[in-house]
C-alpha cells in the first residue's frame, strides 16, 4: 500500500469514526497498519488508533499501540514524531494510573523544545502531567500544570484543551472539597462543548457532564446530579467506554445512597477511627491515628497557610494565586493586600483557576 492509498484509507477511517461506525474504523486502521510501506502513513494511524482506544477505555491496547508508534519515529529520525510519540506514551501511562511514568514521558516531552510540534503539544504535556501529580496527591505541583495548560489554552485559542483542562480542575477541587468551584470547572467545560464542539468526540461533552455530577451530588442536588451522570451514561454505552460507565456506576450509587440519608456521606473513616478508639479508652492508638491524620495533611499541604486550618475535611470555598497556594478564601478576603504568606510573593491577584 503506497503513500496516496494510506492517505485515502485513513481518511475513510477517520470518516467512519466520526459516523460512530468504530469497529469499522478500526478495522479500516488496523489493515493500513499490516499493509502499509509509508513510515509516515503509519505513524499517522497508529495515533488514529491510540485516540480511538483512549476514547473507548482501551487503555492497554492504547499502550501497546503508543509504544509502536514510538519506534515508528525513531525510524523517521523526526524530532517533531518522537515528540507526539512520546506523549502519546505519557497519555497511555496516565490511564493506566502509571502516574511516575507519565510524569517522566512528559518532562522528556518539554525537554525536546525547539520543534514545531513540541510548541503545538506543551499545553497537552502539562495538562497530562497535572493529572499524573493529582493521581499522586501532589496538590500544587497539580495546580501548577493546570494553570499552564489554561494559558496554552488560552494563548492559542485552543477550545478543545480549555475543556479538557476544565475537567481536571472539576477533579481537583472535589478531592479538596471545594465544590463550588469543582462544580464551575465542568459547566465551563459543557458551555465550551455547546458553542465550539459540534466537530468534537462526544466523549468531551460525557466528561463535563460526570463531572458535573459529581459536584452536584456533592452539593446535595441530587436530581441535577442523576440528570448528568445519566447524560453521561448514555454516551458512555454509546461508545463502548467502560472506564467511564464504571464511574458512572459509582456515581449511580453514590446518588442514590445519599437520597436515602443524606447524612451518610459525612460519616468519614477519620470520625470512625476517632469514635472507636474513645469508646475503647486506647488514647494511645486515638493519638496514634490523629497524629497519622495531620501527618498526611502536612506532606500534601492540604492547609491555609493564613488560619492553619486543613483543607479537604469539609466543603469551603478556596482561592488559588498565581504562585499556586491556595487558602481559603475568606482568610485571603481578611489578609487584604498583603503578599502569598506561603512563599512571600506580593501578588495576590487571583490566577486563572
Amino acid at each position: 500500500m503506497g503513500q496516496d492509498q494510506t492517505k485515502q484509507q485513513i481518511e475513510k477511517g477517520l470518516h467512519l469514526y466520526q459516523s460512530n461506525q468504530t469497529e469499522k474504523a478500526l478495522r479500516v486502521w488496523m489493515r493500513v497498519l499490516e499493509k502499509s510501506a509509508d513510515p509516515a502513513g503509519r505513524f499517522r494511524v497508529l495515533g488514529c488508533l491510540i485516540t480511538a482506544h483512549a476514547e473507548m477505555g482501551r487503555y492497554k491496547d492504547m499502550l501497546k499501540f503508543a509504544v509502536v508508534q514510538i519506534d515508528t519515529a525513531r525510524e523517521l529520525e523526526d524530532p517533531d514524531y518522537l515528540t507526539e510519540s512520546y506523549l502519546n506514551l505519557a497519555r497511555s501511562n496516565e490511564k493506566l494510573c502509571e502516574f511516575q511514568k507519565t510524569i517522566s514521558y512528559c518532562k522528556t516531552c518539554l525537554n525536546m523544545q525547539g520543534t514545531t510540534v513540541s510548541l503545538q503539544l506543551n499545553g497537552q504535556v502539562s495538562l497530562s502531567m497535572g493529572n499524573a501529580f493529582l493521581g499522586l496527591s501532589i496538590f500544587q505541583k497539580a495546580l501548577e500544570c493546570f494553570e499552564k495548560a489554561l494559558r496554552y489554552a488560552h494563548n492559542n485559542d485552543d477550545k478543545m484543551l480549555e475543556c479538557r483542562v476544565c475537567c481536571s480542575l472539576g477533579n481537583f477541587y472535589a478531592q479538596i472539597k471545594d465544590y463550588e468551584k469543582a462544580l464551575f470547572f465542568p459547566c465551563k467545560a459543557a458551555e465550551l462543548v455547546n458553542d465550539y464542539g459540534k466537530g468534537w468526540s462526544l466523549k468531551y461533552r460525557a466528561m463535563s457532564q460526570y463531572h458535573m455530577a459529581v459536584a452536584y451530588r456533592k452539593l446535595g442536588r441530587l436530581a441535577d446530579a442523576m440528570d448528568c451522570c445519566e447524560e453521561s451514561m448514555k454516551i458512555a454505552l454509546q461508545h463502548g467506554d467502560r472506564p467511564l460507565q464504571a464511574l458512572c456506576l459509582l456515581c449511580f450509587a453514590d446518588i442514590h445512597r445519599n437520597r436515602k440519608d443524606v447524612q451518610l456521606g459525612l460519616l468519614k473513616l477519620h470520625c470512625l477511627c476517632e469514635r472507636i478508639y474513645r469508646t475503647k479508652g486506647q488514647q494511645r492508638e486515638l493519638r496514634d491515628h490523629v497524629v497519622k491524620f495531620h501527618e498526611c495533611v502536612e506532606e500534601m499541604e492540604l492547609y491555609c497557610g493564613m488560619c492553619g486550618e486543613s483543607i479537604g475535611e469539609k466543603n469551603n470555598q478556596l482561592q488559588a494565586l498565581p504562585c499556586s497556594h491556595f487558602f481559603h478564601l475568606k482568610c485571603l478576603q481578611a489578609n487584604g493586600t498583603r503578599g502569598c504568606p506561603n512563599c512571600r510573593r506580593l501578588s495576590v491577584k487571583p490566577g486563572y483557576v
